[in-house]
Order: structure tokens, then C-alpha cells, then sequence
């Protein structure tokens, strides 16, 4: 595959066809092309808020989605600064505007600082509370893009980072970090870990070409049933998650029919099919929407 056919696969369809080079380019850079990225960073906030208790804070959802978009701008900004020599070998990255030259490195840098003052400001406008919770997460996003040359398990970091939204939002909503946002995080990270994993199969090839080290690597043939596993822990502790904050039937059957879809998914897997493997890794921006969905439904009490 060209590097043009694979950056065109990358996306569901050009966004940026009609802006200047550079700002195309910073917009490459940041993944606004294919925002499905900040929709799977955003819906975990949205699931903390959805289970946190009293009235729904609707009004912090606007805010966390403009913080999902630019801190998941910044963090794809940051790999890419990182990964530059890198993706300059593998086909689909090949093109991306650092290792083409498209924006130099400077400018990146440039870039990142202007994306964490507006996550900056979205953090500020919580209280103290949700505000230190989310500067912990600080250090997990400066060490995750060295963790693929570390381990062969850099999905969980992945997971870890991304899913830190649950306990923002859980925060954010109810003033206190308590037990049922933790088990969230643990349902997101269990769910990171699976689309992930598939997500990693387009680039194992180039991946061992580099020394780049993935899931999808380590578990290669296997992974149908370490992806199976990772969905049903995430509908496991999505459902212990409901027992605690004493939902009803509705939401449950909603955690049910996610699971089920996930593992009806999981026994189709084409893991040597690329374009397959984004496929079913672009349907979870969906899922996230499901669960959020079940989430609000437990609201309906028991």
C-alpha cells in the first residue's frame, strides 16, 4: 500500500481539503482529520458525570469536550514530536507533517503549548478538587509515547491515560473521588486495552520493521480471546459499577447488550485485514456513546 493510500484509509474522509497548507498540516498534526481519537478520550468524562450522584451536570459535558479535543490534540502532537524519526519508516505515518517537514519541530512545540492553555483553562473552571485530579494525570501523558519502545504493553498505558476522564468527571460532578469512578476507570482502561489491540494490527508488520512494541505484537494470533477478555472485564465492572450506585433493569440491559455486540464483533475480527481492523476500531466511538447512554439510564433508580 502507497503512503497516500494509507494516510486516505486513516481517515473517514478529508476535513481539512479546503484550508492553507500550514493550517492543514497543524491540523494533521492535532488529528482533526480523524477526531475519533478525542470522542474515545471525551466519553469517559461523560460517563463519570453520567454516574456521579444528584442532578446531572449537564453543563459540564460542552467543557469536557472542548478539553477532549485539545488535550488529545496536544498528546498527538507530543508522539508525533517524539516518534518523528520513527514514523518516517512506517507507511501509514510516513506523511504526517513532522517527518515530511510539512511543520518543524519548533513550531510543533509551538502548537502543543497553545493546546494545553485551552485544556488549562476548561481544568480551571472545576472545582479544587477535580483540578488536582486532573493534574495527576500530568505525568502520564509525558511518559506515554516512550512507552512503546519499553513494552510490549503500551495499549495499557494508553488505557490508563485515557480513561483519566472517568475520574475527572466523577469529580468534577460530585466534589469527591469515590469508589464507583475508580471501577469506571478500570471498565475504560479493560476497554482502551481492546480497541487498542486491534487498532495496533494495521502497523505490526512496520511495527517489527522499527522495533516498535504493541499488543498486537506480543499477542499476534491470540488476540481474538485477550480482546474477548478485555471486553467482557469492562462489562463485569460496568456492571458492578451499576450495583453500586443501585440502578435498575434498563441500565443493565444496556451493559448486556454492549457486551454481547463486542464479543459478536471480537469472532469477526480480520486481524490480517487492515481496513477491517479501523473499521471496528471507529465503531467504539459509538460504544462509548451506548454505555454513556446506560449510564444516564441508571439515573432511573431501581
Amino acid at each position: 500500500m502507497s503512503d497516500s493510500e494509507s494516510l486516505i484509509r486513516d481517515r473517514e474522509h478529508d476535513r481539512l481539503a479546503h484550508w492553507s497548507s500550514k493550517r492543514r498540516a497543524l491540523g494533521e498534526l492535532a488529528r482533526w482529520d480523524r477526531p475519533i481519537g478525542a470522542w474515545l478520550l471525551f466519553w469517559p468524562c461523560a460517563w463519570g458525570v453520567a454516574i456521579a450522584p444528584g442532578p446531572f451536570a449537564w453543563w459540564l459535558m460542552p467543557l469536557f469536550l472542548l478539553g477532549a479535543f485539545a488535550m488529545r490534540g496536544a498528546g498527538c502532537t507530543v508522539n508525533d514530536i517524539v516518534d518523528r524519526d520513527l514514523d518516517g519508516h512506517v507507511a501509514r505515518t510516513a506523511t504526517r507533517p513532522l517527518p515530511s517537514g510539512r511543520v518543524s519541530v519548533a513550531e510543533a512545540v509551538g502548537f502543543v503549548l497553545v493546546q494545553c492553555a485551552v485544556g488549562l483553562l476548561v481544568l480551571l473552571s472545576l472545582n479544587p478538587t477535580a483540578q488536582l485530579v486532573g493534574w495527576l494525570s500530568v505525568p502520564l501523558v509525558l511518559i506515554y509515547p516512550f512507552m512503546k519502545r519499553l513494552t510490549w504493553w503500551p495499549q495499557a498505558f494508553l488505557g490508563i491515560t485515557f480513561n483519566w476522564g472517568a475520574l475527572v468527571g466523577y469529580t468534577a460532578a460530585a466534589g469527591a473521588l469515590e469508589a464507583p469512578a475508580l471501577l469506571l476507570y478500570a471498565a475504560g482502561v479493560a476497554w482502551t486495552l481492546g480497541y487498542d489491540t486491534i487498532y495496533a494490527h494495521q502497523d505490526k508488520e512496520d511495527d517489527a520493521l522499527v522495533g516498535i512494541k504493541s499488543t498486537a505484537r506480543l499477542f499476534g494470533d491470540r488476540s481474538r480471546p485477550w480482546i474477548g477478555g478485555f471486553y467482557a472485564a469492562m462489562a463485569v465492572l460496568l456492571a458492578v459499577v451499576l450495583w453500586q450506585i443501585e440502578s435498575g433493569p434498563v441500565a443493565y440491559l444496556g451493559v448486556a447488550v454492549i457486551a454481547a455486540l463486542l464479543l459478536l464483533s471480537v469472532r469477526r475480527l480480520e486481524i490480517d485485514d487492515a481496513q477491517a481492523c479501523l473499521a471496528q476500531f471507529r465503531r467504539h466511538r459509538d460504544v462509548g456513546l451506548v454505555v454513556f447512554l446506560a449510564l444516564l439510564a441508571a439515573r432511573l433508580g431501581p
